[in-house]
């Protein structure tokens, strides 16, 4: 069994969120009282959340790289980066260790082509809807057509995930919104709806949505299982 190394913290909530999936696919995997080896570093969100709104992504990609080989040196065999947005880096996580990252964009693009769809919409922070790390690898590795919101419904996704889940406050006006965004991406041609950063989970579940769901919280941790399993 192989030791997944968490890099936690962005934020708490979702962090929470992967321990526990990860501990109950195990359980659902293994039976009785097993589960698999974890290590989680939590870094320090305020600092980081300060850095992405300045643009520093070089020394974001530092802090990342330093907390991996925290967690390599401590045992891990793997790293798990528990948030979409911080994968802008990975390349600097990627450069840092001798172990794997495993990317929470390909853990989402193999579920969303075992669906056989091939357009699907993305709900983030604005980071990762406007940037081209997490759009052009779903792209070039899975042949998805990724569709984003406009610019106005891109910011209200990301003030919701800042202002909002990000200090676990989920409000029923938010979800009504978020859904209304959704719809849109549906009469846009979408067939699906990538939850694009790990506390969007915590506000969309699914059951209420005009399209299905791929909860990269979710998608991510159970495909962290499945490899520490072997």
């Amino acid at each position: 069994m192989r030791t997944i190394g968490l890099i936690g913290g962005m934020s708490w909530e979702s962090s929470a969120e992967y321990y526990r999936l990860i501990n109950e696919t195990s359980k659902r995997r293994l039976g009785g009282h097993h589960t698999v080896r974890t290590l989680m570093l939590t870094v320090d969100f305020g600092e980081i959340e300060a850095l992405q709104h300045r643009g520093e992504w070089s020394l974001l990609g530092d802090k990342m790289a330093e907390a991996a080989r925290q967690l390599q040196a401590g045992g891990a065999d793997g790293i798990v980066l528990c948030t979409n947005t911080m994968h802008s880096v990975a390349a600097a996580i990627e450069g840092a260790v001798t172990i794997p990252l495993l990317h929470i964009a390909d853990a989402t693009g193999a579920a969303i082509r075992q669906a056989n769809l091939n357009r699907v919409g993305l709900l983030a922070t604005r980071f990762t809807m406007e940037g081209e790390f997490y759009r052009s690898r779903l792209t070039s590795r899975y042949g998805l057509e990724v569709l984003v919101p406009s610019a106005s419904d891109r910011a209200l996704v990301h003030t919701v995930i800042y202002d909002e889940l990000c200090h676990g406050t989920v409000r029923a006006e938010s979800r009504r919104s978020y859904e209304r965004v959704i719809d849109t991406l549906a009469e846009q041609g979408a067939q699906g709806v990538i939850l694009g950063c790990t506390e969007i989970m915590l506000l969309i579940d699914g059951k209420s949505t005009s399209l299905p769901v791929f909860d990269t919280t979710r998608l991510h941790a159970e495909a962290a299982v499945e490899w520490a399993l072997g």
